[in-house]
């Protein structure tokens, strides 16, 4: 697995993302122009991550392609991922008086997103109203429909795709360099992203301050089948995620969120929230029981519990009836914001 990357500092100044001209973008990440309204994009092909041990990130950098911005807040990104070994997408809601301090650098909050959805798909449900007053870049980016946030394993090849390297390396130097963030991070997701907000945060504790996990699949030793009939179902190989659940044991371990809650320093601000599957005051009458966020519910118990014992600054929000579903995780959202803003700064 790779080091975790370097913290942000010393990048080079940010281009003005503008709605009135369209400016160069940096040399050091190659990003064509951008344009109120329009795609800025590259003929250049994306190579093939080469089958090394060695992420593909690591021996060449990533470049921003193209930005569309789509409206005050709303900044969509196309990035030549080696990482990923082609294309891939993230959207950026810039904060409120982005345009009007060209100096200023702003705290990130990463959005994590569920699986099974499209590919390319960055979208995290009302983020953008519910995040309207926060003054921070709130950062959506493509994860996979069951890419896991992980850098897969691939029969111990590694190589593309490696989601964790595209995230924390690739996207997060691009928004140093081009949107002004700086170096105080939070991050939250639901069901497969909560996996990966909290598997990220412990993972790499210096890079985030808090983090926050909705309905999150955050014990994955108690839905190991799950997860591979998952990564199946979206035609992929399950074995090229972590290997096999026995077999590979210790590399499922070292991508159990549950068991590396131990990384995190005691004080550290996590948010856990869950339903027990049981039709709640957000679903619609005649709603049935949702087995899949009960066993959630139970993963949630367990970190909950680890956590405490760690000496971590956990809120518990096992709120009962609540099932599988957007109003419940926007509901969370919500009530997690105002810790996942203080962490970082943008309160």
């Amino acid at each position: 697995m790779p080091p975790p990357p370097r913290s942000a500092r010393d990048v080079p100044a940010p281009f003005p993302l503008t709605r009135r001209r369209a400016v160069s973008a940096l040399a050091a990440v190659g990003a064509g122009a951008l344009v109120s309204g329009s795609v800025a994009s590259a003929s250049a092909a994306v190579a093939s991550a080469s089958a090394s041990a060695t992420p593909p990130s690591f021996r060449r950098r990533a470049r921003l392609l193209g930005a569309e911005r789509v409206d005050e807040r709303t900044v969509n990104l196309r990035i030549e991922s080696p990482a990923l070994g082609r294309t891939a997408n993230a959207t950026v809601l810039l904060p409120p008086g982005w345009d009007a301090s060209p100096t200023r650098r702003w705290p990130v909050l990463y959005l994590l997103h569920g699986c099974c959805g499209g590919a390319g798909s960055t979208g995290w449900g009302n983020a953008a109203a519910i995040t309207a007053r926060t003054p921070a870049l709130i950062v959506t980016p493509e994860g996979g429909p069951a890419g896991f946030y992980a850098d897969w394993w691939n029969q111990g090849r590694y190589g593309a795709p490696a989601w964790e390297t595209f995230h924390l390396g690739e996207v997060r130097r691009i928004l140093e360099q081009q949107l002004r963030a700086n170096d105080r991070r939070a991050v939250a997701g639901l069901s497969m992203g909560g996996h990966g907000a909290l598997y990220y945060a412990a993972r790499h504790p210096t890079l985030f301050r808090a983090a926050a996990s909705f309905s999150g699949l955050i014990n994955t030793a108690r839905y190991t089948t799950g997860i591979q009939n998952i990564v199946r179902g979206q035609g992929l190989d399950p074995l090229d995620l972590w290997g096999d659940p026995t077999a590979q044991a210790a590399l499922w371990r070292e991508h159990n969120a549950y068991e590396l809650l131990s990384r995190l320093p005691r004080g550290f601000p996590v948010y856990i929230s869950s339903g027990n599957g049981e039709p709640g005051p957000l679903d619609p009458p005649g709603r049935t029981p949702d087995a899949l966020e009960a066993v959630l519910d139970v993963m949630a118990g367990d970190c909950v519990t680890r956590a405490q014992a760690l000496g971590l600054n956990v809120t518990a929000d096992r709120y009962g009836p609540g099932t599988h579903t957007w109003p419940y995780w926007e509901r969370s959202l919500t009530r997690a914001l105002p810790m996942l803003a203080a962490a970082i700064g943008a309160a």
